[in-house]
Parts: C-alpha cells; structure tokens; sequence
C-alpha cells in the first residue's frame, strides 16, 4: 500500500547514516563570511558561526577521546611489560588504570557522536550555495531571459489542451472516480502520442547525445533520497510505502544514485544516463495551482537526463545537457524561451538553473518543461560519490547534474495546444510520425 507521507520522518543524519560532508567544513571554517554571503542570496540568515562553534565542540571532543584511546593503547602495553619484569605493583596499577578508561571512553564517545550529528544536521537542512554569475533575487519574476527559440502562435481563439485532448482520448473524470484529483487516463490516440514522445526523447537522446539509456527502479530507499538532497526537507512532497521505501518524484534519484559509495574511474567520465520513469509527487503546497489538466499531476510520465562529472567539466556539460533538452523541443517545433534562474527560484540542491518554458497559445504564456541544474559537488559530498584525478592519490567529489529532456506530459500539452486544429483534430508532429505508424493526424 502506498501511503504520502505527511508527518515528521527521522531525520537520517541524526540517525547517524549518513556523512557529515553536506557542505565543505573545511571551506567553511577557512570563508565563514562568504559561506555567510551563499547563505543570504539563499535568503538564509547567517549560521557560519553555529555551524563552526559546533565543529569546534566536535573537534575538541574527537581530540579528548584519541588522548584517551592512546593512552588505554600504551597502559596495556606496559602491562605485559611489567608483567615480564614480574612487577605486580606497576602491573595492578596499569590495569586499574586501563579499567578507568574502558568505564570512561564509551561515555566519551556517545558525546563526540552526538557533536557530530549536530554538525551533520545543521548542514543537512542547508541548500547549496549558488555559483558565481546568478542572478540575485526572491522569486521567478527576477529570472533572465537568455534565449528565445521558435515564433509563438497566437492565443486568440486557441483551446487549452484539456478542452483539445477529451475528444481524442484525454479522459480525467474516469481518473476521478479512480485515483481522486491530480491524475488522468490517456486513451486512444492520445495515449499514443504520449508514448511516441517518450520514445522519440529517448532514441533522441541515446543516439544524437551519447546518453546510456537505463531502466531504474521507482522505489529507493531513504540513503537514495537523502544523496540527492530530497530527504531530509522534502519528506511531505513524497510518497511512502508501508515498507518504508519511496516512490521516486523524478528518475534523477535513481540515476545520479549509480555513483553512490563509488570511486568512479577517470577515463570514464562523464558518465552520461537517461531514463523515462513514471514519478510521482504529493504536490505539497500545490493548492489551487494548475487543478485542471495535466500541468501538476501526482502520476507523470518524464525524460530524465543524469551527468556525472568532473568539476571543470561540469559547466560545459551543463551547457551541452541544456541544449540536448532544448534539441527535442526544437525538433517537435515547439516555440520555447530559456530562463536563468535567480538565487531565490533555484532548487535546494542546485548551484545554477535553467529552466526551459515552452509557449502554450491555450495559455496565452510560456510554462515550464524542463529545469536543468548544476548542482556541483553537493549531491556527490552526501553520497560519498568520487574520483580519482590521473596522477594524484587523493580523490575528489564529483559533480552531478540533472535535467528534463524532457516532461512527457507537459510536452502532450504543448503538442496539444500548438499543434491544434479548428476542426477539433492535432496534427502530429514530423519527427513523432516514425512512431505512430506514419499518422499525421489524431481526429476527434
């Protein structure tokens, strides 16, 4: 049975899982002014000085209880040594001594534990710090503009995809009755042409983008979810089984997971995957918003595009992962313009964000279709995910990125509403018909 999960979930750093390397401590304790400033463009009061106060008290801690061990190391060496001189006295006194440490040592350990975790668990709320070169603001109305693609067709008089797709097989009421709000049947010719674009994405993005093409699981586990940063924040936009497994709201999960615990070998990278997965989502704070059609469903059907790289790499792989996402809408003709995202519209694990929106005339305005992010080493740091530069012997985080390539069911709704007919039909786009046996229409 499957379950939203709206209460507290323990918090899996506290629960001592996980590693205490969400951001750079070392980073921190070196720039707590500008990890101080990441934070404000964030929209997050300053908490270097909480953060660093408790390092300090963890360290301090850790440096006691090593005295400690070493010093319960050598008193029992000493013991067989007085031993063998046949001195009783010294040797009773060595192991009265060594007796006082094993009482003492565990009580100091359960501290440094608990030092450790409140660490951990005031670098795992936080969000990654954005990149040099985004733009600052509060909300998507201060993103920028950097490219505009394709002539949008004009609103007036145009439908909006819901009133288009129920004569062709878009069906919510059935999905009511079933599943309750949020969700939608696909029948007929629709359903079709849904399948034809997730094809048509994946065979695009296999062959013309060099992406290994991979079917993941749709159920993770908690470790999966908090490495790439969902967990702890994001609990109540999830669902949960009765198990305790997850339903994965995007295959980013299950993909960028691949690396986890792993030392990946240099001459492979990047490693490049893809993947269409249904995801699934509570939609938590979604109230109100898009309650009609297929824009916000809790069931949706999406592209997902993984890269896991080296750090100067990584920004010319974002760039070619945007542009791949932006390839698909290009060769489906879909009008669509890209946005940079400013500090405050970025997700909590991205250090930089495109967002593609595709222009929907139903609407009158452009929508998101694809969000395409950056996200450095922040993912990497909690799935321990590394490599190890030729010639060096120390290793390094990775970085990762994902993007859309896209949302299949937002890309049905553009379909929809750009390709539509006044007779009530859509015409199929050039590149889908390969995939629907040559039709180039769908009729009511």
């Amino acid at each position: 049975m499957i379950v939203q999960c709206g209460k507290p979930v323990l918090d899996p750093v506290r629960a001592g899982q996980y590693p205490a390397n969400m951001h750079d401590i070392r980073f921190i304790r070196e720039n707590p002014q500008a990890f101080d400033a990441g934070l404000a463009l964030r929209g997050l009061a300053p908490l270097a000085d909480s953060i660093l106060a408790a390092d300090a008290s963890s360290r301090s801690i850790q440096n006691s209880l090593q005295e400690l061990l070493a010093e319960r190391n050598e008193a029992s060496k000493a013991i067989g040594q007085a031993k063998a001189k046949k001195d009783e006295a010294l040797a009773a006194q060595l192991m009265e001594r060594v007796t006082a440490l094993k009482e003492t040592i565990p009580a100091l350990e359960a501290q440094h534990r608990e030092a450790a975790e409140a660490v951990s668990a005031l670098l795992a709320g936080l969000p990654n710090l954005p990149s040099e070169g985004v733009p600052e603001g509060k909300d998507e109305d201060e993103n920028v503009e950097v490219k505009r693609w394709g002539d949008p067709k004009p609103s007036e008089g145009a439908k909006e995809h819901f009133d288009i797709g129920a004569p062709l097989g878009l069906d919510f009421e059935s999905a009511q009755s079933v599943s309750g709000a949020r969700f939608a049947y696909l029948r007929g010719g629709v359903a079709r042409l849904s399948r034809a674009l997730g094809q048509f994405m994946l065979d695009t993005h296999t062959a013309k983008f060099g992406y290994e093409e991979v079917a993941p699981p749709v159920l993770v586990r908690d470790e999966a979810l908090f490495g790439t940063a969902q967990l702890p924040k994001f609990a109540e936009d999830l669902f949960q089984t009765t198990d305790g497994r997850w339903l994965i709201p995007t295959a980013e999960v299950s993909l960028t997971n691949l690396a986890r615990d792993q030392i990946v070998e240099t001459a492979t990278l990047p490693l490049r995957f893809t993947a269409l997965t249904s995801c699934f989502r509570s939609e938590a704070g979604a109230a109100g918003k898009d309650t009609r059609g297929l824009i916000r469903q809790h069931q949706f059907d999406k592209v997902e595009l993984v890269s896991i790289t080296t750090p100067e790499e990584s920004d010319a792989e974002h760039e070619r992962m945007t542009s791949a996402a932006e390839h698909i809408l290009e060769t489906l003709g879909l009008p669509y313009r890209r946005m940079l995202l400013c500090t405050g519209d970025m997700g909590f694990s991205a250090r930089k964000t495109y967002d593609l929106e595709v222009w929907l005339p139903g609407q009158g305005k452009y929508r998101e279709i694809s969000s395409c992010s950056n996200c450095g080493d922040f993912q990497a740091r909690r799935m321990d995910a590394r490599y190890k530069p030729e010639g060096q012997k120390s290793t390094r985080f990775l970085h990762t990125l994902n993007g859309s390539g896209l949302a299949v069911g937002r890309t049905l709704v553009a379909v929809l509403e750009n390709y539509q007919n006044e007779d009530g039909s859509v015409t199929v786009p050039e590149a889908l018909r390969p995939y629907m046996g040559g039709l180039d229409v769908l009729r009511p």
